[in-house]
């Protein structure tokens, strides 16, 4: 009995702890996805060979913008 006592309250204070972040998470998947494409798709940019005559170069700095954009988006929802 004393174990499973133990048991809860360490997951009650685990919860705790962890319960904003994911918290946000859950309220906000489709953003926290997007984020995660974003920089998947800034990665192949990143790894792409030559610059393309520079669009490549321009496709990273939108894609840069894009992910802050996100952020922004993210952390608005979280005060408001």
């Amino acid at each position: 009995m004393k174990s499973i006592n133990r048991n809860i309250l360490l997951l009650a204070a685990i919860t705790t702890l962890l319960g904003p972040q994911s918290n946000a998470l859950a309220d906000q998947p489709n953003m926290h996805n997007a984020l995660a494409r974003l920089r998947a798709a800034r990665a192949d940019l990143v790894a792409a060979y030559h610059n393309k005559g520079g669009w490549r170069d321009r496709a990273i700095a939108s894609v840069d913008a894009a992910i802050q954009e996100t952020k922004n988006g993210i952390a608005f929802e979280r005060t408001h």
